[in-house]
């Protein structure tokens, strides 16, 4: 015996077929209608790559002895010239423009400290924290001769070494001053903090900054 469907059943299921979309063949040398897969997800831009600050690094590293020594040469000339006044007075006309010399593109080298005698060197807020980190350090026996910090900080890499108070830095810096020294300082300088120092202390820092690009 063969079966049929019921009538009711028949019409339900044309109705379903009725309701999906509606398609036809492709016309001839027509490509056929592309079948998606699943919603399509956004295109997200890869994140940025972080930079390989090494060389950086490197070339700071470089840089600093030649401005240090440059810079000391210059304060120990004044001072068998003229002594302390006069190596103070060489100071502060001459390491502007060492800073400056050394300064090649891209990079801008300087001196900061905590205690500063030229307002123009006070730290920026990166700055000093890492003194004070080097501040720790020192307190807890680390070698002045070993605390460096090179970051990157927006868009900029950052670069300081710390500077030990050595013996020609005692006459305008030390603990015990000459009275030329002082006057001259009350003259020059009326809020300077940069003395009281012994030799070996943390004087501060050279401090190097380029921008990434």
């Amino acid at each position: 015996m063969r079966s049929f469907a019921r009538p009711s059943l028949l019409a339900a299921l044309m109705a379903l077929a009725a309701c999906g979309p509606a398609t036809r063949a492709p016309a001839p040398g027509e490509p056929p209608a592309p079948v998606l897969a699943g919603p399509v997800a956004p295109m997200v831009p890869p994140a940025p790559a972080t930079p390989d600050v090494s060389a950086f690094e490197a070339e700071a590293r470089l840089l600093v002895p030649s401005f240090a020594g440059e810079l000391l040469a210059t304060v120990q000339q004044a001072m068998t010239a003229g002594g302390p006044v006069a190596a103070m007075a060489a100071c502060q006309v001459a390491a502007p423009a060492i800073a400056s010399r050394h300064s090649r593109q891209p990079w801008r080298v300087g001196r900061t400290a905590l205690r500063v005698r030229n307002p123009a060197n006070a730290p920026d807020a990166w700055e000093r924290e890492v003194l004070a980190r080097f501040v720790v350090a020192a307190a807890q026996g680390a070698p002045l001769s070993e605390l460096r910090l090179g970051e990157v900080v927006a868009g900029e890499y950052r670069y300081m070494q710390a500077i030990a108070t050595g013996e020609p830095c005692l006459a305008c810096h030390g603990q015990t001053l000459a009275a030329p020294v002082q006057a001259a300082l009350r003259q020059q300088y009326p809020g300077d903090a940069a003395t009281g120092f012994a030799l070996g202390d943390l004087r501060g820092a050279f401090t190097l900054r380029r921008r990434l690009e």
